[in-house]
């Protein structure tokens, strides 16, 4: 269902089939057998969403001013409706609520959407939220998974009585009705206006059953990753390779240039990031002569690699006795564009001289490990690619890190190791990414572990199965 923008009247429109929101609630129990439907006053806001979208808008008749699964039933195809729609629409618009991030169901539709704004963010090197909350029910902040907490939204411009009692609140009482249509309708203006203005493009469905949930997985306390890249620099190039994928340090790495215009690294970052993780960055020519392979691990790792950057003599032999010492946690990403006629000129040359340097990494781990590592073509595999990396990796720490349990009854502060790159003690602030000069990116914000289970959210939760590979359980060898 591919859906493209069209000009009409010089305005410019979605197709019919791209709707300008998706609304993604938790579904809420009913109280008692035969009691009422409670979801019915999330049907109702959608329908006047719906409504104000159109009167904002020159839609056509019988276009889809929004989606949302409440008249979805069993054997409809409701996975791959939900899919469709999650890759053709404009805006995602969560409604915020307890309920809400303690959904897996809620918590994968937001992963499937954010990981093609952010692919779209990559191709144009410029901010892309396409993010609009709701309050359904006020949530505490310091109870938002890292993604909801790090949205630059602010609720008070719908109104003062919004953000004490939120959408529901607002729906169920009379006498906040005046209140209601307020909020209703900022909301509504909210959508509209980004949907214009950032235009995100269509993608191809993705069965959203097998993505992961952006709030984390309930009991994993694995909560920062670390990401280094193993690249050249315009600085240090084999002669005759283009400057034009490079920059002054190996995280500015653009292997997908001139498609993309961001660096790998920080594209590699959003996604950790959306996945509910705390990130860190480094360069490996900066952090690889300073580890300590004896020490445990203090965060799980992914290190993306550029092929050519085994042409230098003296960062070969540092990625070679990296790959000697176990480090199952650093899980290895090789992004590779057979667009670049150099590298497919080069293709065989430089995957065995990066198979000599480092044959365990190269062939250790899940499936979806082995194909990261045998080269990522585009930044669409790499959206899809990368959550399973980034939970193989997480696994693995949590089975080979030591846990160093207080002397005594008291508070005793846990030393501060060196990690497989050799940082040391807490997690240094991210550098800033590569977006235009005017644009400031917010600062990342503060990090909780979401413990929560799923309980009771989409009607399709009990048939939606976690799939996984065939290697998945597979060890590493190296435990």
């Amino acid at each position: 269902m591919r859906c493209e923008w069209s000009s009409r009247d010089g305005g410019r429109v979605p197709s019919a089939a791209q709707p300008y929101f998706f609304l993604s609630y938790a579904h809420t129990p009913r109280y008692g057998a035969g009691g009422p439907d409670p979801d019915m006053w999330v049907e109702r806001l959608f329908r006047d969403l719906c409504g104000h979208v159109m009167a904002l808008t020159d839609l056509p008749a019988g276009s889809p001013a929004g989606f949302m699964d409440r008249e979805m039933r069993a054997g409809e195809g409701w996975s791959e409706r939900l899919g469709a729609a999650l890759a053709s629409c404009l805006v995602f618009v969560p409604l915020f609520s307890p309920r809400y991030f303690a959904s897996e169901m809620c918590g994968k539709e937001w992963y499937a959407f954010a990981q093609r704004a952010i692919r779209h963010g990559a191709l144009s090197n410029e901010p892309t939220e396409a993010i609009v909350p709701a309050l359904w029910v006020p949530v505490p902040p310091d109870q938002l998974p890292g993604p909801a907490e790090r949205l630059q939204f602010n609720h008070n411009t719908f109104g003062d009585r919004y953000v004490t009692d939120g959408l529901y609140g607002l729906i169920k009482l009379r006498s906040y009705a005046e209140q209601y249509e307020r909020a209703v309708y900022e909301l509504a203006k909210r959508i509209v206006r980004v949907a214009e203005t950032v235009r995100l493009q269509s993608s191809r469905p993705v069965d959203y059953r097998l993505v992961p949930s952006a709030f984390g997985n309930p009991g994993n306390t694995a909560r920062t990753m670390q990401v280094t890249v193993a690249a050249a620099t315009r600085h240090d190039l084999p002669e005759g390779r283009s400057h034009s994928y490079y920059g002054d340090s190996a995280l500015d790495w653009n292997p997908y240039h001139p498609d993309a215009r961001r660096p790998v690294a920080y594209v590699a970052e959003d996604l950790v990031r959306s996945l509910n993780y705390r990130t860190t960055m480094a360069s490996f020519d900066d952090e690889a002569g300073h580890f300590d392979s004896k020490q445990p691990p203090t965060r799980p790792e992914i290190l993306i690699v550029d092929r050519w950057a085994v042409a230098d003599e003296q960062r070969r032999q540092r990625l070679a006795a990296f790959d000697q010492d176990p480090r199952p946690w650093v899980s290895v990403v090789v992004p590779w564009n057979r667009l670049d006629p150099q590298s497919r000129a080069k293709e065989s040359e430089l995957v065995h001289r990066l198979e000599d340097t480092m044959p365990v990494k190269m062939s250790q781990g899940r499936a979806a490990c082995r194909a990261a590592a045998n080269g990522v073509t585009n930044m669409e595999t790499l959206g899809q690619i990368l959550p399973q990396v980034v939970e193989a990796a997480a696994q693995q720490f949590l089975r080979h890190a030591q846990v160093y349990p207080p002397a005594g009854g008291g508070h005793t502060e846990r030393p501060r190791l060196l990690g497989p790159m050799g940082i040391s003690g807490g997690p240094p602030l991210p550098p800033p990414a590569p977006f235009p000069p005017d644009h400031v990116p917010p600062a990342p914000a503060g990090h909780r572990d979401e413990d929560a289970t799923d309980g009771n959210h989409h009607p399709a939760d009990d048939r939606a199965q976690a799939h996984h590979t065939d290697a998945e359980d597979t060890d590493d060898g190296q435990s």
